[in-house]
């Protein structure tokens, strides 16, 4: 057993969606399923997200800069701030710009990236 972690789940998120409402909250919906089975093997689920949909709620356009580029995005932005405090990633399937970025920086911090939920242990 291991200490809890608190793993990012990465996934696509906007990725192969075209901006369509409907496509974006189905992928939201894939990421959340994999939090259910992370908290009961004793650890914490993150999702970017959830913390970055809040902020760019309350920005103006201005304030969120390139919301349609890697670059200066609010989502990826807050998904790298919060990389700084995750001890993991769980990258799931799917093309995702973003998701490969947090994979990416997981490597370099040397945090465990994991593909599936059976590669977590319990906590």
């Amino acid at each position: 057993m291991t200490s809890p972690l608190l793993i990012l789940i990465a996934g696509p998120y906007r990725s192969g969606t075209g901006g369509d409402p409907a496509l974006i909250a189905r992928n939201l919906e894939r990421l959340e399923e994999a939090a259910a089975p992370i908290h009961r093997l004793g650890h914490v689920p993150m999702i970017g997200e959830w913390v970055a949909l809040p902020i760019l709620r309350g920005m103006d356009g201005a304030d969120a800069g390139g919301r349609d580029s890697a670059d200066g995005d609010v989502m990826y932005e807050t998904a790298h701030r919060l990389l700084q405090h995750c001890d993991a990633v769980l990258r799931l399937p799917g093309d995702s710009a973003g998701a490969d970025k947090d994979v990416e920086i997981a490597h370099e911090r040397g945090l465990p990236v994991y593909r599936s939920i059976d590669e977590i242990a319990a906590a």
